[in-house]
């Protein structure tokens, strides 16, 4: 299993709208584009001292390096451009990519 995560930290300024549109328009978004099969978001509860904003990460699940590799190619720059037209400027993302070990 392939994991998307995307860590987003979201100035307090935006952030009931920007929580709002992830739960009501960008989450459906991305899994309506049949790449993940299943996704969850976590809210951090940890931060740095000086760290202002709230902290979220989503983590999509993958069946295969290939859905991955096609939603980044043919989905993810459109999903994207949409949340930076709409908040840009107003929160800070990096993504990573993990695989499950099999325990």
């Amino acid at each position: 299993m392939i994991i998307y995560n995307v860590t987003i930290n979201v100035e307090d300024s935006i952030h009931q709208e920007w929580l709002a549109w992830m739960q009501e328009k960008h989450l459906a978004e991305v899994m309506a584009t049949g790449m993940f099969s299943s996704y969850k978001m976590l809210k951090l509860l940890s931060r740095q001292e000086d760290e202002t904003g709230t902290t979220y990460a989503i983590q999509y699940s993958s069946k295969s390096m290939a859905d991955y590799e096609r939603y980044q190619a043919e989905f993810a720059p459109a999903l994207q451009a949409d949340g930076m037209a709409k908040f840009g400027g107003k929160f800070i993302a990096f993504r990573t990519l993990l695989e499950e070990v099999e325990i």
